[in-house]
């Protein structure tokens, strides 16, 4: 069933927030509190993040570079385990219900790392920062998985169009508070404490989550509002069976395994620099921090005026390709003039347009599928599919470095790969534009 929108509120009117929100972004009556209420949620997941995500890098780089691609197998193993248990809780309970089990249970985990972090011995917190690099590197594509699911059960995909590039500020906005705050806070705190506010940060997401589900009530369809507080149903495989029934599904999860690959190559070489140029634990926290911190500063600009205005004058198929594009030429860039600072403004720009234009347009995509593949089907693909691409990368990139490949070698073989990626990204824009036009929801290749 195809979700959708009225354009109307109860009264027709804009309330104040509306007012203020439709100076920057394009929003129709009755669509306000829903609105800011997505944008809440989302800043909290990626505040609390960007505040894990240093840490995790610090403490992956502190275990060894040479031990990065048995930590990507083990989030792998760790992906492929939790994602049947997900589709289980989804099956059972309501989406407002099980995004809660879910982000607490994260938030237990968390509790229980703060107290091993706190009285490990020097040997001890070597295994306990390898056991965290896997954790949070599931808690990252978890718990944006399942906003985005629940965005694109709540918005349709003309509204998606209008309001994801806004809700993705959200995104930057987070991060730029959370590389920030952990930049100037860590040397005075330790890492340990900073868990704590991350814990305090997704407890408001789901405050966020309830009153969502409420507000988007107002704006459904009778049977719609009643589907959104039924548990989605189905089989506990589904996932995976229906992104490889359908050719439709079947290449977003190839789009985005083409994303993790070449992701995988320049975190490598990113965790490499590191490692040469700053022997200091704290010092390297705060690099990977400030380089976060410029990336959304320059993301935000993008997003706040111009992310919803192309996705709607260029369509979904070109704006997809925005990371594509810029992957090829860097990668090309790299084969031909390697150096560190190339390096940087490429890992820069590949981010930007990955955050600002390439993630929104990927995540309309998923309002062509059913119910049940907004919740199951995406988290399997970005997920499982996700890390199944990180493994891949991980263990290929070693292999090429043993063989005697350069880095500029390794490049040079990540340029077709961004050339199918893109013309992927053009195929599945134009399915999704066609669905729109029909209104046909792409169920199992139909």
């Amino acid at each position: 069933m195809t979700t959708s929108i009225s354009v109307s509120g109860p009264n027709n009117t804009y309330g104040r927030l509306g007012e203020g929100l439709r100076k920057i972004v394009q929003i129709h009556p009755g669509e306000g509190k829903a609105l800011a209420w997505s944008w809440l949620y989302v800043f909290s997941l990626f505040l609390a993040y960007y505040i894990l995500r240093p840490i995790r890098e610090e403490l992956g780089v502190a275990g060894g570079v040479n031990n990065l691609p048995w930590l990507f197998t083990g989030t792998l193993i760790a992906m492929t385990v939790i994602n049947p248990l997900f589709a289980w809780v989804v099956k059972r309970w309501p989406r407002e219900r099980f995004i809660a089990i879910a982000y607490r249970f994260f938030m237990l985990n968390l509790v229980a790392f703060m107290l091993l972090l706190m009285n490990a011995t020097p040997e001890q917190h070597v295994w306990i920062g390898r056991a965290f690099f896997i954790w949070v590197s599931v808690f990252n594509l978890f718990v944006i998985s399942v906003f985005w699911s629940f965005m694109v059960d709540v918005f349709s995909g003309e509204q998606a169009k209008r309001v994801f590039g806004f809700l993705a500020t959200g995104a930057t906005v987070g991060g730029i508070a959370g590389s920030a705050l952990t930049s100037g806070l860590v040397e005075r705190l330790g890492q340990t404490w900073l868990l704590l506010i991350s814990i305090v940060l997704l407890e408001v997401a789901v405050f966020a989550t309830r009153r969502l589900s409420g507000i988007s009530d107002a704006f459904k369809r009778p049977i719609e509002r009643r589907e959104g507080h039924e548990p989605v149903g189905g089989g506990l495989l589904a996932g995976i069976t229906h992104t490889f029934r359908s050719p439709y599904l079947l290449g977003i999860a190839i789009f985005i395994l083409c994303y993790a690959v070449t992701s995988t190559i320049l975190y490598f070489q990113q965790a490499t620099i590191a490692e040469q140029y700053f022997a200091d634990r704290a010092a390297r926290t705060a690099f990977f921090a400030d380089i976060s911190l410029w990336v959304n500063c320059i993301t935000l600009g993008v997003q706040l005026f111009l992310t919803g205005r192309i996705m709607q004058w260029l369509g979904v198929a070109l704006t997809l390709c925005a990371m594509p594009m810029m992957s090829m030429l860097g990668f090309a860039g790299l084969a031909t003039f390697p150096g560190i600072g190339l390096f940087v403004v490429f890992q820069v720009v590949r981010n930007v347009s990955n955050y600002a234009l390439t993630r929104p347009a990927r995540e309309v995509l998923f309002t062509a599928v059913s119910r049940e593949d907004r919740y199951k089907t995406k988290n399997f693909i970005d997920t499982v599919v996700y890390r199944g691409g990180d493994q891949i990368a991980a263990w290929s990139y070693a292999g090429l470095l043993a063989i005697g490949l350069s880095l500029t070698g390794i490049a040079a073989i990540a340029v077709p790969l961004s050339a199918i990626w893109l013309i992927l990204g053009v195929w599945l824009g134009r399915r999704q534009q066609r669905w729109e036009s029909t209104g046909l929801v792409t169920v199992e290749g139909k």
